[in-house]
């Protein structure tokens, strides 16, 4: 079992603390390894660090920052086997989607180094005469990068390569729950000597103290945090005391709307795909269903055949196994008592209802909940978990008003084959994402972002690099001798 170390100005370094975190095995219920539970000081050590490396690396080329953090997906890629293998191990993720995991986290270093040379200012005429106005791209500083446990490969990648690339210096805190996937690749960083000491660090613990640290320090200049509504909440309270930028990914309560022109054979794959993924726990995933009435029945009779025929398992000893454990006893212990209070509501289990009949971890059965009224604790609050509920309507505008009467807004769906229903969802569905007639997942290049309070400001692509900007206005006087 591996005792890691923070990593602070290039080098691994100890803890001023004393206190341990224990890291668990979802699926075996066993210690694996540990962290150190980090301070106030320590995270001051890793700001400091990240401040003092900041301009040399703001000025240095951009394509030269491109090389590298082209260079760091790479060196996933040399060591991708292992990054599978530990993604598996500390968050219980099924073989082939921890596999997609990494391979997305390879190719988002790489997109994101061609960004290098495209970061692009403007020249505004002015009102002047012998006067240019200049308007700079410039990298807003120092960024803290607060990853989630149910991505922490792809999500780190997705803070860390922008800030790398666009000039910013990072201090990064892993889930207390999945940091080894994190060490593995400061490991990588701490190894490459293109890197200079400082632009990357990780301070481990707990997301109070460390996440409080990190957004209320003056000399962080943005956090980028990807968790819930309430750990958003306490980064934006904590980060409001010196005016800090905030770029949040929340919670989401998806929607998926599936009409009576829908193919419902391509609904129930690719809802039981956007419910399922990562057994249930992402942002995005499908979390309600508005089915019209008149094809109910059906759908639910398809989803149920696809539920019932995934296979559950550890996924490092199961490859072909669908589905592993929720992250831990907590979430589980959540999912099913969301579960057992739907039913005492007056929901129907059409499959699953509890937690798997496992010798160990923390397994919970896909589960299909109908009868269940849209007002309902379970179709209002975040499941994340393998259950879906299930409501019908009978007109369309029904469906888009249910469906927006919700305090989040990152993504949703519709399934249908008639092109003015699609467009009328799209059009008036209040959601950062709307998918039609596939799952729940965003593209690299795209960009990822949810309104009310799924969050502010957003990822990937042109749009998410610019979050890391501020823009420099120059006023350019200039003297013209000619008469």
């Amino acid at each position: 079992m591996q005792n890691h170390q923070l990593y602070i100005n290039g080098q691994y370094v100890d803890s001023t603390g004393d206190d341990w975190i224990d890291i668990i095995n979802p699926a075996t219920e066993a210690v694996i390894s540990r962290t150190p539970k980090g301070t106030e000081d320590d995270v001051d050590k890793a700001v400091q660090a990240a401040t003092d490396a900041q301009q040399k690396w703001e000025l240095t080329p951009n394509i030269e920052r491109g090389r590298i953090v082209r260079k760091l997906g790479d060196e996933i890629e040399n060591h991708r086997d292992e990054f599978i293998d530990l993604l598996q191990e500390e968050q219980g993720k099924a073989y082939e989607l921890a596999s997609g995991e990494v391979d997305l986290a390879i190719d988002y270093f790489r997109y994101m180094s061609e960004w290098a040379r495209r970061m692009e200012g403007d020249i505004v005429p002015s009102d002047r005469e012998n006067e240019n106005i200049f308007v700079y791209k410039k990298p807003i500083g120092v960024v803290a990068g607060i990853i989630p446990w149910n991505f922490p490969v792809f999500i780190l990648a997705r803070k860390v390569a922008t800030a790398l690339v666009t000039g910013c210096t990072i201090v990064i805190k892993p889930s207390q729950h999945t940091p080894n996937t994190a060490m593995a690749f400061t490991k990588i960083v701490d190894e490459m000597e293109e890197m200079p000491a400082g632009v990357y660090n990780v301070v481990t613990g707990s997301g109070s103290e460390i996440g409080n640290a990190l957004a209320s320090h003056k000399k962080v200049h943005m956090v980028t945090m990807t968790g819930s509504i309430g750990a958003g909440t306490k980064v934006m309270e904590a980060a409001a005391q010196n005016i800090t930028k905030v770029n949040l990914e929340l919670g989401g309560k998806a929607p998926a709307i599936v009409t009576q022109n829908a193919d419902l054979d391509l609904a129930a794959e690719q809802i039981t795909t956007s419910r399922l993924a990562n057994n249930g726990q992402a942002c995005t995933n499908a979390e309600r269903v508005y089915v019209h009435e008149s094809v109910a029945e059906a759908l639910n009779e398809k989803l149920k055949a696809i539920f019932e025929s995934k296979t559950m398992g550890d996924p490092r000893e199961d490859k072909q196994a669908d589905m592993g454990p929720l992250v831990n006893k907590d979430r589980l212990d959540t999912v099913d008592d969301m579960v057992q209070t739907a039913i005492s509501e007056g929901a129907e289990v059409v499959t699953g209802g509890g937690p798997a009949d496992m010798d160990q971890g923390f397994f919970y059965k896909p589960t299909i909940l109908t009868n269940v009224t849209h007002e309902s604790t379970i179709m209002t609050d975040e499941i994340f978990g393998p259950v879906i509920p299930i409501t019908t309507y009978s007109t369309l505008d029904e469906a888009i008003e249910k469906a927006n009467d919700t305090v989040y807004g990152l993504s949703s769906s519709v399934y249908t084959d008639d092109l003015n229903e699609a467009m009328r969802v799209v059009n008036e569905m209040k959601f950062g994402e709307t998918y039609v007639n596939r799952e729940n997942f965003e593209a690299v290049q795209g960009y990822h972002a949810g309104m009310r309070q799924s969050g502010l400001g957003g990822a990937d692509g042109k749009y998410g690099m610019e979050d890391f900007l501020v823009t420099q206005v120059v006023y350019m006087q200039y003297k013209n001798d000619k008469k």
